[in-house]
């Protein structure tokens, strides 16, 4: 399986849309195209919506983006995260690391009374 990524510039950030299955063979590349955008300062939002997989590799990966980001406090939003990719990521602890799309959407919703 290959993986690709697509960049995307607006006002309030870059967009990286990510196809495949992040694993040992994609993981490196990812890394290459998401490390140069954290270091561009600018809010970071990866768009996991056509990601089938993520293996070990990718979620070291996704840790070492997330470190990045921390050193460098840019913000980075995961979006269309996979109920499949989401277990994954859950059961590792390794969600509690990012702010997801929907989480981040649900705190700007105003409370319904």
């Amino acid at each position: 399986m290959t993986l690709s990524v697509k960049e995307r510039r607006n006002k309030t950030g870059t967009v990286l849309v990510v196809t495949g299955e992040i694993n040992s063979e994609t993981s490196g590349s990812l890394l290459q195209s998401l490390l140069p955008l954290v270091r561009e300062g600018r809010p970071l939002r990866i768009d996991l919506t056509a990601v089938t997989y993520v293996s070990s590799a990718g979620l070291r990966t996704l840790l070492v983006v997330y470190r990045e980001a921390q050193h460098a406090g840019v913000a980075v939003t995961l979006h269309g995260v996979s109920e499949e990719v989401r277990f994954v990521m859950s059961a590792t602890g390794f969600l509690d690391f990012f702010e997801t799309g929907e989480a981040a959407a649900a705190a700007r919703k105003p409370a319904v009374r």
